[in-house]
């Protein structure tokens, strides 16, 4: 037999388990640079740049046929 609770949780209880589950929105910011939207703190993933300064050289990439 699968066990069951003893006693009913309250509804306090059970809103409190609840309360982590909502889901928050990542935080965007605008590239200083290019000016496409980025994590903050975290380099560009567009162009390389963060705070103003190229962190990763970004070349132009060639396709070969």
């Amino acid at each position: 037999m699968v066990p069951h609770p003893k006693r009913k949780h309250s509804k306090g209880r059970r809103d409190r388990r609840r309360s982590q589950d909502a889901l928050t929105a990542t935080n965007l910011v605008q590239c200083s640079n290019c000016g496409e939207m980025r994590l903050s703190h975290t380099v560009c993933p567009k162009c390389g740049y963060y705070q103003g300064r190229e962190i990763v050289a970004m070349g132009t990439e060639e396709k070969k046929s």
